[in-house]
């Protein structure tokens, strides 16, 4: 969440009291307004509902004393648009007669100008009015009409200029004119909704049909020429409780066949077209971690990598309009030192970057990708390695996926409060511009002042836990920059136990998101998680199994994100290896087991099969990341277990966010028939500017928020049903943003389900594996890796891989030609024992090097691609 909390109002004019079962469109009940009175085109122009959505620029920050708009100029600005209190959105229809209205006071005066406007360049004038403002209101009003249709037109009060500082207040601020706007009806599409980008071959397949019947419906499956391949009958599901429609479910698993152009035939509708495909989900993976490079912050972006139209230069590097980051200095009275902390992803839909949104996402790309070294249908990360994806650092022979996560994990290691100054070590909770500014705004373009935000104990522990991962993770790559984050990791952990209780301020919100949050035990228990796998040391050990979390059930039922973390330290203890004792671990592998089959439970009760419940409660600003999140727990659970109910819950997830919804809408930019293009984004600002892009395939949208968290949902859905409260516009910031810690949800997902291929039953493997450390010496160990062929056929030519969990590097090798890249070691028969009969072993052994002390058995070994039991 990056815009202001608002209070919530509810606008008569506009104002939709129903919502229809069968398409979800939002009809009017009545219009408050006065038929004789012209439509009024500006929101919240009485200020009773706060600041939102007017922004300013040039100005102090915009404050609500007494319900009017305030704000400070300084004086001596050199134009009067130097400085602009304005809104966008307002629609102008050419031929039209407007009044514009407003009340003004000034002290000590001033003069003042109001402007309607093309909301980009070259910001053509539609009308103007000049204002005198002094110490008491002055009513100013001005009749004009629209030389132009403008749906989108911005208007912006410019306040500067004036040779004294000044404090400007605006009431009552009116645009009648016009026509109003249309009752809106969402388009729903075909009542059979299915997931447009499609479905695994050998993997669940599922559908829903919108319908006013009770009993089953017959249902066809046809092929791109219109030939029926399958067929069957519906199961009524009764009416939805999120979506308040009566719905059947289409269950078409059995149908395994490869093919394009597909639709489902039920009921007199014809569904969107999908696919059937075992790669179907290779490219989201691609697309949902470019999005990653999209955002960076600090860096020009290369059009040949991601396409010209989303080429730009580098953001905030102090060169002008810029004012930052390399550079940047503290609000007043919160330090006496200016940070170097360019770099990083830009959070979301504004220029902010925050340390406990930016920890999150940074943990889901380093886990995507420490995934594959235990996950048996990971095929030991080859398709994450270098020269995967299209980053500026691909060819540098680190895997691509901890090249961009390093982009945000030196962003983060930046905003540590430096050493000889007060909370160092600790980690400053944001930074971002001092005042809001409008929509579309590219970064490079941005006028505002940055400022770094208070030290928080949240952030300080995002920045432990994630710098422990890093230390891990890039010490086979980059043995400087693993130590670089592993001693800040241990400095940050020390700082937050020092200061555990230091909150970031849910008032904190004007220019950025506060990111409040007040319970940070889950954060503790995380960070020491991440510092125990990483380091091996009893003192995190004890810290974490202290932690109330550690025998807590940590699963939420409506999933974790930034501000509920302990299911990051479960999950990290479920898998990646360590020497917990196999009691403690086998105790908490059942504990990510046993939530996954409350999701599967939950799946099976909703209509739509999500594994979140249906109550107006699960459908929040950003839902769609934590119901992939759950997703994530329902992966994992696969990964432990290798049972495909968890793998199939996972797929059937996705289903609903690629299209099988109310909405009957893809929640991910450029995938699906009917996909969301419009993200609340002031980079990908195409909406509003027609010569910037819209996002880039792959972006994820928030999703319903049955709260309506901002002023163009809360006139335009009022009365929603949870799962309609949604719109594809820029200007919905609660329903429709970007976010890093979202896509990287998806991104950890789509990684998953790029990984199931044809998505069957994992086979037996056919053999075991017995890993022994034989013992360590001073900066090294010897292993053995003895391997048992379980089949009735000989093994005839062996290869067993491997991964290390940290700087554990190969030095000899015998019995095997034992060989190590990264993090993975191979060992490939000699000529003498390349056949293993059925029942038989065969035994290799190596030294290795290690500054270390965390040392445990890798967690997966396999052999000729297949993983083998571990004994």
């Amino acid at each position: 969440m990056t815009s202001p909390p608002r209070r919530r109002r509810r606008l008569a004019l506009l104002a939709a009291a129903t919502t229809l079962a069968l398409t979800g469109t939002l009809s009017p009940a009545a219009h408050a307004a006065d038929d004789e009175e012209p439509p009024e085109q500006i929101r919240n122009g009485d200020f009773s509902a706060g600041t939102s959505p007017w922004f300013s620029f040039g100005t102090g920050d915009l404050t609500n004393p007494d319900g009017r708009l305030c704000t400070t100029v300084a004086g001596g600005l050199a134009n009067p648009w130097d400085a602009g209190i304005g809104q966008d959105g307002v629609p102008l229809l050419a031929g039209s007669s407007y009044t514009l209205a407003f009340d003004a006071t000034a002290t000590p005066g001033a003069n003042l100008k109001a402007v309607l406007q093309l909301g980009s360049a070259p910001y053509t004038t539609y009308a103007s009015v000049d204002a005198t403002a002094g110490g008491t209101p002055q009513r100013t009003e001005y009749t004009f009409t629209a030389p132009a249709d403008d749906s989108r037109a911005q208007i912006i009060f410019q306040v500067g200029g004036s040779p004294a500082a000044q404090t400007f207040c605006l009431d009552n601020v009116s645009l009648r004119g016009g026509e109003p706007v249309p009752p809106y009806e969402p388009d729903t599409g075909p009542r059979v909704r299915v997931n447009q980008v499609g479905y695994l071959p050998a993997g669940p397949k599922n559908a829903t049909v919108v319908t006013t019947a009770n009993e089953p419906l017959p249902w066809q499956l046809r092929s791109a020429d219109g030939t029926v391949v399958a067929s069957g009958t519906s199961t009524p599901r009764g009416v939805d409780e999120a979506s308040g429609q009566n719905t059947h479910t289409i269950a078409f698993s059995s149908y395994r066949v490869p093919g394009t152009g597909l639709t489902l035939v039920a009921d007199g509708e014809t569904s969107h077209p999908f696919t059937i495909s075992g790669d179907l989900y290779d490219q989201l993976r691609s697309d949902s971690l470019q999005f990653f490079y999209a955002q960076r912050s600090g860096i020009a972006i290369d059009g040949d990598l991601i396409g010209d139209e989303y080429a730009r230069p580098a953001g905030h590097l102090d060169v002008a309009p810029n004012k930052g980051d390399t550079n940047v200095p503290c609000q007043p009275g919160v330090c006496d030192y200016s940070l170097d902390v360019r770099g990083g992803w830009y959070d979301a839909g504004d220029h902010g970057k925050y340390v406990v949104n930016g920890g999150l996402a940074t943990y889901q790309l380093l886990n995507t990708f420490e995934r594959t070294k235990t996950a048996a249908t990971a095929d030991g990360g080859a398709a994450l390695g270098d020269n995967t994806l299209r980053v500026p650092e691909r060819g540098n022979g680190v895997p691509d996926v901890l090249d961009e996560a390093r982009w945000e994990l030196e962003f983060l290691l930046r905003m540590q409060v430096p050493a000889g100054k007060p909370l160092a070590g600790m980690a400053h909770h944001k930074i971002h511009d001092r005042n809001w500014t409008g929509l579309p705004l590219l970064p490079h373009e941005d006028p505002e002042q940055r400022e770094l935000h208070p030290p928080s104990t949240a952030a300080t522990l995002n920045l432990a836990a994630t710098a422990a991962q890093c230390a891990r993770l890039f010490a086979p790559y980059d043995a400087a920059f693993a130590t670089r984050c592993g001693t800040a990791a241990k400095t940050a952990y020390a700082a937050a136990k020092a200061n555990p209780a230091r909150y970031a301020s849910p008032t904190d919100a004007t220019g950025g998101g506060a990111y409040d949050d007040t319970r940070v035990t889950d954060e503790f228990y995380w960070a020491a998680a991440e510092l125990y796998l990483t380091t091996g040391e009893q003192a995190y050990l004890s810290d974490l199994t202290a932690s109330p979390h550690h025998t807590a059930d940590v699963f939420e039922p409506r999933g974790f994100s930034w501000q509920g973390v302990a299911a990051l330290g479960r999950l990290d203890l479920a898998t990646v290896p360590s020497g917990l004792p196999a009691a403690e671990r086998t105790r908490i592998r059942a504990s990510v087991t046993a939530a996954a089959d409350r999701y599967l439970a939950e799946i099976a009760r909703q209509a739509y099969g999500l594994p979140m419940p249906g109550d107006p409660d699960s459908y929040f600003w950003g839902g769609n990341g934590n119901l992939i999140n759950n997703a994530v727990v329902l992966a994992t659970a696969f990964d432990l277990t290798g049972d495909v109910k968890y793998r199939d819950g996972a797929v059937q997830t996705m289903d609903y966010i690629l299209g099988r919804n109310a909405l009957n809408i893809s929640y991910v930019t450029g995938w699906g028939d009917h996909a969301a293009e419009n993200q609340h984004s002031r980079i990908f600002g195409n909406q509003l500017n027609p010569a910037l892009p819209k996002p880039p395939a792959g972006s994820i949208a928030g999703g319903p928020n049955a709260a309506l968290q901002d002023p163009f949902v809360e006139q335009l859905l009022a009365g929603c049903k949870p799962m309609f409260c949604y719109v594809d516009d820029i200007q919905s910031y609660s329903t429709n943003e970007v976010a890093i810690n979202w896509n990287s949800a998806l991104a950890w997902i789509s990684s998953f389900l790029a990984d199931q291929g044809e998505a069957g039953a994992i086979p037996p493997s056919g053999c075991a594996v017995q890993y022994v450390n034989h013992g360590s010496w001073s900066g090294g160990f010897t292993a053995q890796v003895t391997i048992r062929n379980t089949s009735p056929k000989p093994i005839e030519g062996w290869t067993a891989r491997f991964a290390f969990t940290g700087d554990q590097k190969v030095r000899e090798g015998w019995l095997a030609k034992v060989t190590q890249s990264g993090a993975t070691v191979t060992a490939k028969n000699e000529s003498y024992n390349a056949r293993i009969a059925p029942g038989g072993t065969v035994t290799f052994g190596f030294n290795a090097v290690t500054g270390g002390d965390a040392n445990p058995a890798p967690g997966l070994v396999a052999v000729n691609g297949v993983a083998c039991a571990l004994s």
